[in-house]
């Protein structure tokens, strides 16, 4: 073959991007389903109070729920959405107010519980330890 009959080719400088832009779509799509089944927390109705929310403070709040069934849940440690008993409610308080004493301790008790179940997980925060405890409300729509 003689040189003058052979073609020349130029390299393709050329990125094809379609394939990127399947794997962008799909990652959103998982992305965009996935995300409401992280949030996590316990299904509580406030009851409504005309109340000022709280200033801004350097340490997050304790949250402990109590639910309509009158159970406990905490939000530190293990098992967030698993209700705890007694004992393992003082003892992560008091892990926790060990390790930072000016931590808030807030309850947040569900309008159909019975008022005296709220009052026991108080007691049972103030014998861990925590100086003072707040209640959460929820604000009544105007």
């Amino acid at each position: 073959m003689s040189r003058q009959h052979r073609i020349k080719r130029k390299p393709m400088a050329e990125i094809n991007v379609v394939p990127y832009i399947d794997v962008m779509l799909v990652l959103l799509v998982i992305f965009m389903i996935t995300a409401p089944l992280l949030t996590q927390g316990v299904k509580v109705d406030l009851p409504l109070a005309d109340s000022e929310p709280l200033p801004a403070e350097a340490d997050d709040p304790v949250v402990v729920s109590v639910n309509a069934t009158g159970d406990f849940f905490i939000d530190v440690g293990e098992g967030k959405n698993a209700p705890v008993d007694a004992d393992t409610l003082m003892a992560r308080v008091a892990a926790v107010l060990r390790y930072k004493p000016r931590t808030p301790i807030m309850v947040k008790g569900d309008r159909n519980v019975d008022y005296g179940r709220v009052v026991e997980a108080m007691v049972l925060l103030q014998a861990a330890g925590a100086p003072n405890v707040g209640l959460i409300t929820e604000s009544p729509e105007r």
